[in-house]
């Protein structure tokens, strides 16, 4: 039955619906009355929904009439049918429609891998061979072809006879070089046109944001949705783009990890591993408790956990460094956090099969227990390596590159890089083998020499990742459901800061310093793209709650930024209102934390 059929109506909009079925009425103001009542609904649906949970005292009988009377149909549903869970799947059906997919939102994979991985089936695709002295001739007899922005990022020319590949979904890959029996050089022409436009316009929206006094990494955001799919569609194909633009995560965690004490590690070890580990724990747990009360499957519940636990180490270590804050004891802590976040990434995508029903539980305590050992061994391998080997080829790097630092550069990205490769096939991530390549370096006395190489880099690549993740973002999907995921993103805000100062404060950390953690580690990471995609594929989700939790996360990434930008008046509020320690008590603060330090450096040596 039609959600809107028979439903009681507000007089105050009574007016309104009658104009909505007036035959004279524009198309564009039915679409705004459709819009409206549909707002209508899911708002008045939320509010209900909380105010229902307080009223348990009440016969079943009088709560569904109150709730499916009021918001959905005079008529109750029948047995089966009046969970908390089919309600809100209705809600989400209403607001969330087929049509409504963001173009591009299935992130393409590569084919050789994907079939090498039993991930994928080869099907049948649609060979579509460009004509241009048909479009030509067109144009001729149509006269002066009128001018479109995107011809001029457009690599069609007169004398490229570029093939395309069609699959069923609308997946779109050009053949643009041809085999040939003779070695030549091979350009890609279309990766360099789109390299040169991201580049551009992030450097503008950079620009544009640090004039306005705003952070440069939501001028980075900005400017990728502009300019990708869901914008002016400038960058249509985003596969290539993604996979050089990874480099930028890549190379800010090698940095980070050169910046990385390990004698505050030492500090921050027990809350960035157990408070990493319990923040997880404790976000599946709770999901997972409300998706049975609500009448929802378990697995779901447990998945919407894990994924909302996932914080962007990208975005956080970019504000960190911008603030100077790394060393900083909240920065310390919630580095070390993400550092742990990223640890467990594999262990989360060997649970996915699991709350797919894919594979048996045994099967995935398996994989996971294999993943762990991985990780032991690698770890135990990177610290023979640094006091053995890394030492003395940094002192060779340093005597070669006596007359210039080309080759001393050229080598310790090629150390990162290398560390990274063996992560990922390893079974970790990159972002985790970069990390700890730089933790290598950063016990010897080359530390700050290698940083002043590698932060060109970084910056650039940096800026490329920021760009491409805001090309996942579209715009007209989070302008037309802007209320309900802006709701939603208010929620995960509160829930996760909630959380995480929570469990910062169980390590007798002050309430200022977990305050401070629990905000920076408030958004979803992008990774979740990535998580949310797998899941969606095992069909651990469904394609509503997917719609959500995609829209959530655009969102709460394109919001971090101003988040983060209120972070100091809330702190001044918080003193004001004797909730946090004064600054005075500051200095006193960091006397403590270094003679913790120094304890803890004296007691290990």
């Amino acid at each position: 039955m039609d959600l809107d059929e028979e439903a009681p109506v507000p007089s105050v909009l009574a007016a309104m619906i009658s104009d909505d079925h007036n035959p004279h009425a524009s198309p564009h103001f039915h679409h705004s009355i459709s819009m409206a009542r549909r707002r209508f609904t899911v708002i008045g649906f939320s509010f209900l929904l909380l105010v229902g949970t307080t009223l348990s005292a009440r016969s079943d009988k009088e709560t569904r009439e109150r709730f499916y009377g009021n918001v959905v149909n005079s008529t109750a549903p029948g047995n089966g049918e009046g969970s908390i869970a089919k309600m809100f799947d209705r809600v989400l059906e209403k607001e969330f429609s087929e049509n409504d997919q963001p173009e591009g939102s299935d992130g393409g994979a590569s084919f050789n891998s994907s079939v090498a991985d039993q991930q994928a089936e080869i099907e049948t695709v649609a060979k579509v061979t460009h004509e241009k002295g048909k479009r030509n001739d067109t144009q001729e007899n149509n006269g002066t072809r009128p001018f479109q922005l995107q011809d001029v990022f457009s690599l069609e020319n007169e004398d490229s006879d570029d093939m395309t590949l069609i699959d069923k979904k609308n997946n779109v890959f050009v053949m643009s070089n041809k085999k040939s029996k003779y070695p030549i050089l091979q350009v890609d022409l279309r990766l360099i046109s789109d390299l040169v436009v991201i580049i551009v316009f992030a450097a503008i929206g950079g620009i544009v944001f640090s004039c306005l006094g705003q952070p440069v990494i939501v001028g980075y955001l900005l400017a990728g949705s502009i300019i990708g799919p869901g914008g002016l569609k400038f960058i249509s194909e985003m596969v290539q783009v993604e996979t050089v633009a990874q480099f930028g995560v890549v190379f800010l965690l090698f940095a980070l990890g050169l910046e990385f004490s390990m004698t505050k590690l030492k500090v921050v070890g027990p809350v960035a591993v157990l408070g990493g580990l319990f923040q997880i724990v404790l976000l599946m747990f709770l999901c997972g408790v409300t998706a049975l009360l609500c009448g929802a499957r378990l697995s779901e519940g447990i998945f919407v956990g894990a994924f909302l636990s996932m914080s962007s180490t990208a975005v956080v270590v970019k504000f960190l460094v911008e603030r100077n804050s790394t060393s900083s004891l909240h920065g310390q802590v919630t580095i070390g956090i993400l550092i742990f976040q990223d640890c467990v990434v594999g262990l989360l995508f060997a649970l996915l099969p699991v709350l797919g029903g894919n594979s048996g539980l045994l099967q995935g305590i398996i994989s996971m227990g294999k993943l762990l050992l991985i990780l032991s061994i690698y770890l135990t391998a990177a610290s023979l390596l640094t006091w053995s080997f890394v030492p003395r080829f940094l002192k060779l790097m340093i005597q070669l590159s006596s007359q210039t630092n080309e080759l001393y550069q050229l080598a310790a990205v090629a150390f990162c890089l290398l560390s990274a490769w063996c992560s990922d096939k390893l079974g970790l991530s990159l972002e985790l083998g970069s990390f700890v390549a730089g933790v290598m370096l950063s016990t010897t006395e080359f530390a700050q020499h290698t940083l002043e190489q590698v932060e060109p880099i970084r910056n650039l690549f940096a800026a490329l990742f920021l760009s491409s993740i805001g090309m996942l973002i579209n715009v007209h999907f989070l302008w037309n459901h802007v209320d309900i995921l802006l709701a939603s993103v208010i929620l995960v805000i509160v829930v996760k800061t909630a959380i995480a100062a929570i469990v910062v404060k169980a390590f007798r950390y002050n309430i200022k310093i977990s305050f401070h953690v629990g905000v920076l580690l408030a958004q979803i990471g992008e990774f979740a793209f990535v998580l949310l995609s797998r899941a969606s594929n095992l069909h651990v989700i469904e394609g509503k709650m997917y719609l959500l939790l995609l829209g959530t996360t655009a969102l709460s990434l394109v919001t971090t930024p101003l988040l983060f930008k209120l972070i100091p008046s809330a702190m001044n509020l918080g003193v004001i209102l004797r909730w946090f320690p004064s600054e005075n008590s500051s200095p006193n603060e960091s006397m403590q934390e270094k003679a913790s330090m120094i304890e803890v450096h004296n007691r290990t040596n």
